[in-house]
């Protein structure tokens, strides 16, 4: 194998060339059934006929022109993501990370243009948000941010689903301008919050004038049963950052705000190179029409449900099971023990699979997943889970 990459992953002993649905084929012809989506990323499955079409049709045509022009794929887009968000505002880039960064620099101008010199903004813990320096700072991860200080400023950190610490904070700093939060932890290990988390939080802003900002890069394009997790609930937040499923493989994110929000950036405050350019948006509206189109927000919503019952009928009476939980097709078996080790028996039984927060089986499979691979899936995991905790 080839050292000319740096060694920034522990890559598993595989190489995959093709895919097609919740399928793909390795280099050596190896089928197996992807569970994790690319990390969330890949909601309407793999070569799905109309991304496929759609960028080749763009790729044919124009691919970049950079934001010195308009674009009117990109216009179309931001039409969509904010009528689907309910939202007024939408700034494009290349990932969630870089969505984040907008995000955090969109809260400290709003802040300076309220004359507050040093803006803060509340994070969780266990949450992730990023890789760049600010969005690794954000991270309520210690092992991301090991190596890298000094770190960025600005952070204030709760422990995640704690209320009364936000209150607290809002009591005695008067530098806080945002809460960046996730509806549901995905990195952290599949963490949802109590039912009234986030209508709280935006109680909480309301009083004191700060922004909820909401990262659904994992839980957003219907992957929670919703097109947005938030529609869970009943609030409408001020931010919004998207990546992962918009492009369905298609490097893209969003930065979306509402209101006041939507009117802190000016000419100048923020860009992107490549962000919103015709490529990236024609997959992304091709996502949007597909997920409309076919249902698949509902469908996310039925087959979570399924699985999340299926797991509890099959694992139920199972020694060292700590709990199973979800929300649409985010999932969390959450064992007594590190399972790290699962991932590669997974592999060798065609399984994608993956381990966050230690112990935590995280599944993230397409929407567009049928009745009878979401049995494959479970049949095929219940199996090896029972086999490792046995074994240890």
């Amino acid at each position: 194998m080839s050292d000319s990459l740096m060694a920034t992953y522990n890559r598993l002993p595989i190489s995959l060339q093709k895919g097609e649905g919740v399928w793909v084929w390795d280099t050596t012809g190896k089928k197996y059934l992807d569970a994790l989506s690319g990390i969330a990323v890949c909601g309407l499955g793999h070569a799905h006929p109309a991304v496929k079409e759609a960028i080749c049709k763009q790729a044919g045509e124009l691919i970049h022109t950079s934001n010195l022009y308009q674009i009117e794929l990109q216009q179309q887009l931001g039409d969509g993501l904010t009528r689907i968000a309910e939202m007024d505002r939408v700034f494009f880039c290349n990932s969630g990370a870089e969505a984040n960064e907008a995000a955090i620099k969109l809260a400290r101008l709003f802040g300076h243009k309220k004359g507050i010199e040093n803006p803060t903004i509340v994070v969780m813990e266990q949450s992730f948000h990023g890789r760049t320096l600010a969005t690794l700072s954000a991270t309520g991860n210690r092992k991301v941010q090991a190596g890298f200080e000094p770190l960025v400023s600005g952070f204030i950190r709760v422990p995640y689903g704690d209320l009364e610490a936000i209150r607290t904070v809002a009591k005695n700093s008067h530098s806080t301008v945002a809460v960046l939060v996730e509806p549901v932890q995905g990195e952290g290990g599949i963490n949802i919050p109590q039912e009234d988390y986030l209508n709280e939080i935006r109680a909480i802003c309301d009083e004191y004038d700060w922004l909820i900002m909401l990262d659904e890069i994992q839980t957003g394009m219907g992957r929670s049963g919703r097109m947005f997790a938030y529609q869970h609930t009943g609030i409408h937040p001020d931010v919004i950052t998207l990546a992962k499923g918009l492009g369905n493989g298609v490097p893209i994110g969003a930065c979306l705000a509402k209101g006041k929000a939507a009117e802190t950036f000016g000419p100048g405050n923020h860009g992107s190179t490549f962000g919103g350019n015709p490529l990236a948006c024609a997959a992304a509206l091709t996502v949007i029409r597909t997920l409309e189109d076919q249902g698949l927000t509902q469908r996310a919503e039925q087959l979570g449900a399924k699985l999340l019952t299926d797991f509890a009928d099959k694992l139920q009476d199972v020694t060292g099971i700590e709990e199973i939980r979800g929300l649409g097709l985010l999932i969390g078996i959450e064992l007594d023990r590190p399972c790290q080790a699962l991932v590669t028996q997974a592999l060798e039984q065609g399984l994608l699979i993956n381990v966050t927060a230690e112990k935590v089986i995280r599944l993230l499979p397409p929407l567009i997943m049928s009745d009878e691979e979401a049995d494959h899936l479970v049949n095929a995991l219940t199996t090896l889970i029972k086999s490792f905790l046995k074994e240890q």
